[in-house]
């Protein structure tokens, strides 16, 4: 593996869910770096507690434990860091098959899509604050699951999720190695992570973002936990926040469900 903060992997033929064996290690102190990776997670989920299981070996399952000195309003950057790491992997292991038109980008906040914006891999962020204690820095826990080998074609999905959901497999149009993914993704995460430790490199986490983000220009709804509301996602922040235009005027969203609206309604 090339050369990486991240050197604690432990892995897991079967696990219930790598971000939840890591907030327990956090638990009892373990430091920041330890990695898990998993070959079937019985109990993995996305945000707003949605479910995604695939064949056992088919796909890059991972959490890493960080503990980043980032408030509360700025650890959503730890998820940001984890996806823009693994849009560098993508791209310097040609997994995705390469060229312009093969470019992944992130749909905010949280999810890693193909040009054609079909899902390749969710990210998922959890912060333990029970167990800090002065002086030290809450953990934080980022998972993230990359369709790396499956879907290799659509009719393995089922029907609901044709067209939603493919793999790097799909895209490159050969298997796809998933230990040189995750090396990639590995060593490109450590400079990711040492930005936080600047306000300049947060602002240029936020700037990545900001180029990489499919949400811009987009129709969207925007679900919150007390109503929803609809406009055009203008502008990510220097915080990482999404700016949403509406009728009444900009809007800033700091957490939330996005939705692309397709033209047609």
């Amino acid at each position: 593996m090339p050369e990486t903060v991240f050197t604690d992997v432990r892995r897991f033929e079967t696990i219930d869910s790598t971000n939840r064996y890591l907030l327990d290690e956090a638990r009892t102190g373990a430091p920041e770096g330890v990695v898990a990776v998993a070959d079937h997670q019985t109990a993995g989920r996305g945000r707003l507690g949605r479910s995604w299981e695939a064949p056992a070996g088919a796909n890059l399952l991972i959490s890493v434990l960080l503990r980043p000195p980032l408030g509360h309003g700025q650890r959503h950057l730890a998820t940001t860091a984890v996806a823009l790491a693994a849009m560098d992997a993508i791209s310097t292991t040609g997994a995705s098959g390469g060229g312009a038109s093969g470019r992944v980008g992130i749909k905010w906040p949280n999810d890693l899509v193909a040009p054609d914006g079909r899902k390749l891999a969710g990210v998922l962020a959890e912060a333990d604050l029970t167990s800090v204690t002065p002086g030290s820095r809450a953990p934080v826990v980022v998972g993230i699951g990359i369709n790396v080998n499956w879907p290799a074609v659509d009719e393995d999905l089922p029907p609901e999720l044709r067209g939603v959901a493919t793999s790097l497999r799909q895209l490159a149009g050969v298997p796809v190695d998933r230990e040189a993914l995750l090396a990639a993704l590995l060593t490109a995460l450590g400079p990711r992570v040492a930005s936080f430790a600047t306000e300049a490199g947060k602002v240029q986490l936020a700037g990545d973002l900001r180029s990489a983000c499919t949400t811009l220009g987009t129709p969207v709804r925007v679900d919150l936990p007390d109503g929803s509301f609809t406009g055009t996602a203008v502008s990510v922040t220097d915080d990482g926040h999404l700016v949403v235009g509406t009728d009444g005027g900009p809007r800033t969203v700091v957490a939330g469900d996005v939705v692309h609206v397709r033209p047609d309604g």
